[in-house]
């Protein structure tokens, strides 16, 4: 009357955690996304040091100054990880094979 639904179950995973062509293209958009949050930070410390606008007399005076500071660095980095990550993508012109 009832029949058993046929269920596919996988005794053995097909893949571990990455594949062998995986690797390499993390590394590479790490390498990028690192040099833009550097890139970034560096800029930071740029308008800081020069009180460009008078950043840092601005957020010394604020009670909550380290939080602008965090704010400014974080976007920063994050903005400049991507913006090097993008140019990287959109320039590694013959880096994988294709089939």
């Amino acid at each position: 009357m009832f029949e058993r639904p046929i269920v596919a179950v996988r005794k053995q995973p097909t893949y571990g955690l990455m594949q062998a062509f995986e690797k390499p293209l993390l590394f590479f958009l790490l390498k990028h996304v690192t040099s833009g949050a550097v890139g970034g930070l560096a800029l930071g410390a740029g308008l800081l040091a020069l009180d460009i606008a008078g950043l840092r007399t601005l957020m010394g005076q604020s009670e909550d100054g380290i939080i602008a500071i965090l704010l400014l660095f974080f976007g920063l980095m994050v903005t400049f990880g991507a913006i090097a990550m993008a140019v990287g993508i959109m320039t590694m012109n013959g880096l994988i094979d294709h089939d």
